[in-house]
């Protein structure tokens, strides 16, 4: 079951990354990155939601089911 949950949450990661990735390429974001010189808000959340499913993802799927 853990490799099941592991294999799902790298999915979601890497998708959430995926899409940051795109919305950071966007042309209002390049704008914004040139005037102020960061992300918006909401890439930022969707790079750390991505990181933190793929970490947790990781950790499911090379956890033991021993007991």
């Amino acid at each position: 079951m853990h490799k099941i949950i592991g294999v799902t949450l790298l999915v979601i990661g890497v998708f959430l990354l995926v899409q940051a990735h795109d919305l950071s390429r966007t042309f209002f974001s390049e704008i914004r990155n040139l005037a102020v010189g960061a992300h918006s808000a909401r890439v930022t959340y969707f790079y750390l939601a991505g990181a933190i499913c793929c970490a947790v993802g990781l950790v499911e799927f090379f956890r033991s089911d021993k007991k």
